[in-house]
């Protein structure tokens, strides 16, 4: 056995354009497929998650298994975990955001529900993500106070890039 057997095994995400769809974006994950949302070679839209919902995915993913994993190693009663994540720009000179709200499933009482919520902060992808935009966690579906800066929108920022409109051949 050589230390490379013992190495991580490193999954590659694939982006790329898919000439049978007009040149719509198409991300592979081994044997997984899936499009990717945004503008095509042709100047429409494809459908899909563009980048900011797959981010927000990733985030989403992340945290649900972070708690789950904390609920099994605490042996908490948590039936069911449901997560949500908005993607926010900031406000002029402000930091973007993530809005991440938590439904907890079961019979859960206070302490363990803060406990969860908590939990949750120990996500690695929002770790990541947390060095350059801030992640606000608000439990069940309380309405969130933020007001500063507004969803984001991808084809919105597209937009704004300053590099012409190239025409596929």
């Amino acid at each position: 056995m050589t230390p490379d057997d013992n190495a991580p095994k490193l999954r590659e995400v694939v982006v790329a354009s898919d000439p049978n769809k007009h040149g719509a974006l198409v991300g592979h994950v081994g044997a997984s497929e899936f499009p990717i949302g945004g503008p095509d070679a042709v100047g429409q839209v494809s459908p899909g998650p563009n980048p900011y919902d797959l981010l927000s995915a990733s985030l989403a993913a992340c945290t649900a298994m972070t708690v789950r994993f904390q609920a099994k190693r605490q042996k908490l009663p948590l039936e069911r975990v449901e997560v949500g994540v908005s993607f926010h720009h900031g406000a002029e000179g402000q930091r973007d955001s993530f809005e991440r709200t938590l439904v907890l499933e079961g019979e859960l009482d206070a302490q363990q529900r803060a406990f969860l919520l908590e939990a949750a902060n120990l996500c690695p992808v929002g770790n990541i993500l947390g060095i350059t935009a801030d992640i606000h966690t608000l439990s069940d579906r309380t309405v969130s106070s933020q007001t500063a800066g507004g969803q984001a929108s991808y084809e919105d920022d597209l937009a704004e890039l300053p590099i012409p409109y190239i025409d596929a051949d």
